[in-house]
Parts: C-alpha cells; structure tokens; sequence
C-alpha cells in the first residue's frame, strides 16, 4: 500500500523530470555538432534507462526485498 502511494505521488514528477531533461539532450545532440554526438547519444540512453528503472525495477525490487525481509524475520 504505501509503495503504490509513494510510486502515485512521485510518477508525475519523475516523468516531467525525465522528459525535460530528455528534450535538452536532444537539442544538445541536434545543435551540439558531430564532438558531442556520442556525449549527448550516452546521456539519452542514460536518461531513458534511468527512468525506465526507477519506475519498473526499483520499486518491484524493494517490495520483493520487503517481503523476503518479512518472511525471515
């Protein structure tokens, strides 16, 4: 219950996050010339795995941890 409440509250917040400094790694990719290419190609994979993470593997990972810690204790 609490983790659906805390994933509610902060999905927005992630994904506006997310998505804002997306668009500036892109105009950095677009308008950064053929140097920074790679730079900016590493960073929207770094943004886009991030968020993919925070959202879908680190909360399930925490509710298992919680229920692993539960049933040992």
């Amino acid at each position: 219950e609490m983790l659906n409440r805390s994933i509610s509250s902060t999905l927005r917040r992630t994904l506006l996050t997310s998505v804002t400094t997306l668009i500036v790694v892109l105009l950095l990719y677009v308008f950064g010339g053929s140097g920074i290419h790679g730079f900016a190609f590493a960073l929207v994979i770094g943004v886009v795995v991030g968020t993919y993470s925070s959202i879908f593997i680190a909360s399930p990972s925490l509710l298992v941890l919680h229920k692993w810690a539960s049933k040992k204790a």
